[in-house]
């Protein structure tokens, strides 16, 4: 039977992932993955596309005491209480507006030091928003593997890469793609699987340095060819117009808590549980 063997999420947008052991999945996602994303000085969501060293920063935060704590490779960290706001943002997320408010405090001046041009610090109104398109993407470790296997140097291709928010074990490779469309049961939650993700230039850069160190893409396209079609995600700032794909997207039909270890069950198992 399919279950979860590894969570990734981060509280700021292209930084480096944490793996805990469970996430609350509300009807908008994990809460606290992707709190806070980056601006640059026009206003433009700005992430690892845009500067791939992000994944060298890890973010920390606490919800209880919404308390920040951005650590850096080659200098003290920065924390403090992330919680007052500045002026009101809109964020285009692929045509998609995000609300939210710039982070009153040190963190843009130090981000903007770090990353070597200005940008700002912005936390969103509604927690789960800053997510390129859906709120869950999965995939399973045997299409994982299977990419690494066929692909020269594909030991390599860290899952990080990828950064999905669940991934499954105990499938075959591939399998998540016939859940398109269906409903499927993870642990406390049940998610509704849209279709497949578009992949981008990050899954080239090395979530250690991010620095584009393997032409991950054209290792997917070197097994699978080309596949999208009607993708009904926005496409249009990705390679090839988003014909590269690896993984699902999925919504949320019924929050709950996911742990590792916990079953995965599309909606034929779901339904003989009921």
């Amino acid at each position: 039977m399919p279950s979860v063997a590894r969570l990734s999420t981060t509280p700021v947008k292209g930084t480096a992932l944490h793996h805990p052991q469970t996430v609350t999945v509300t009807g908008n996602g994990v809460a606290d993955n992707r709190r806070f994303h980056l601006v640059d000085a026009r206003g433009r969501l700005f992430n690892g596309k845009q500067h791939g060293p992000l994944v060298r920063l890890t973010a920390e935060y606490d919800t209880v005491g919404e308390h920040l704590r951005l650590q850096f490779p080659d200098r003290p960290p920065v924390e403090g209480r992330a919680t007052e706001r500045g002026e009101a943002v809109r964020t285009d997320f692929y045509g998609r507006g995000v609300d939210g408010h710039l982070v009153v405090g040190p963190w843009s001046a130090v981000l903007t030091d770090f990353v070597g041009e200005e940008v700002h610090l912005v936390s969103v109104d509604r927690p789960g928003d800053a997510v390129d398109v859906h709120p869950v993407t999965l995939i399973s470790t045997a299409t994982l593997d299977h990419l690494r296997d066929v692909t020269p140097d594909g030991e390599r291709l860290d899952h990080r890469r990828f950064r999905m928010l669940v991934e499954v074990d105990g499938c075959d490779v591939h399998e998540e793609d016939t859940w398109a469309g269906r409903r499927v049961r993870v642990g406390g939650a049940t998610l509704q699987v849209v279709g497949p993700v578009p992949r981008c230039l990050v899954t080239n850069q090395s979530p250690d340095s991010g620095a584009a160190d393997f032409s991950t893409l054209k290792a997917i396209v070197r097994y699978r060819g080309e596949l999208a079609t009607d993708l009904t995600t926005p496409v249009a700032h990705l390679p090839d117009d988003g014909a590269v794909i690896l993984g699902m997207y999925a919504t949320v039909e019924q929050p709950g808590e996911v742990s590792l270890g916990d079953r995965v069950a599309p909606d034929d198992h779901v339904l003989q549980q009921a």
